[in-house]
């Protein structure tokens, strides 16, 4: 794709009226078989290309598609496998939808670069660059967009008693580390992830919420992703993830009245248009 064809993603991710900034919704489509939420329930292409339309129609901006769990104590996904998932829906999703901003959950440069190949706009790596630094440069190289997002440790380990002095100032340092690093390759469209759940206890995961504002400092757009993740239960109690989309809208109401954020990254797509929609009945 041209680099002037890439023009679907602005680095502006956000709509500002009368002091309201209003996300972007990224719908998440999991085409693996061990997705800690709905992965598993889209067994083949036909299955997962009509999700993928069902999130379209129900308003989302941008579609991410993983083709590897990175839930804690998830094993690595060979990159031939975790491609074998999502070029075929990547492909036919860019078919049948040319203007859909498309985002590849992925920590491989192999993947990442296929992908790109094949017309995707946002390369999501979970692990911040730690897994394979190459995909910065290979971003570059397509004028892509690149998440960063903060994860402490592999998903295997990453919640096996995760510790930080100042988790706000540490993590804040990282995302600018690797933010540097990736312009320094040549990268020009980055968002930053704090990792809602990557590596982080209860506790961490609140203060990070608490302190989201912090990251603005950052001058980068910020994704936020919370939908139904482990936080969720151990403060309502609802045990399955399913279940906790409701609560996941509560928490992304709160945050879009006091804090900056311009994506947020959500299973239910449908639920949070409805957020968003009387969000602006009352503030336009």
């Amino acid at each position: 794709m041209a680099t002037e064809d890439r023009q679907r993603v602005s680095l502006n991710m956000k709509t500002q009226q009368n002091n309201i900034i209003f996300p972007q919704i990224m719908g998440i489509l999991n085409v693996t078989p061990d997705s800690f939420s709905d992965g598993s329930n889209l067994l083949n292409l036909n299955e997962r290309l009509s999700f993928a339309e069902e999130l379209i129609k129900n308003g989302a901006d941008i579609i991410d598609i993983g083709g590897e769990t990175t839930k804690p104590n998830s094993d690595e996904t060979p990159a031939n496998i975790e491609l074998d998932r999502v070029l075929p829906v990547l492909k036919q999703i860019r078919n049948r939808y040319p203007n859909l901003t498309i985002s590849i959950d992925t920590r491989k440069a192999e993947v990442a670069n296929e992908c790109l190949k094949h017309n995707a706009d946002i390369i999501n790596d979970v692990s911040g660059l730690q897994y394979n630094k190459e995909i910065a440069s290979i971003v570059a190289k397509y004028n892509a967009s690149l998440v960063i997002t903060h994860s402490k440790g592999k998903p295997k380990t990453m919640q096996n008693n995760p510790i930080y002095e100042n988790i706000v100032i540490e993590i804040f340092n990282y995302l600018k580390e690797k933010i540097y690093f990736a312009k320094d390759k040549g990268v020009e469209k980055i968002i930053s992830d704090v990792g809602i759940g990557f590596g982080k206890t209860l506790e961490h995961n609140l203060t990070l919420l608490k302190n989201i504002n912090h990251f603005e400092m950052l001058n980068t757009p910020m994704l936020l992703g919370i939908s139904r993740k482990k936080f969720i239960k151990a403060i309502t109690e609802i045990e399955l993830p399913i279940e906790r989309d409701f609560v996941t809208m509560i928490y992304h109401t709160i945050l879009l009245k006091h804090k900056n954020i311009n994506i947020i990254r959500v299973h239910n797509v449908k639920l949070a248009m409805q957020m968003k929609k009387i969000y602006s009945s009352l503030f336009i």
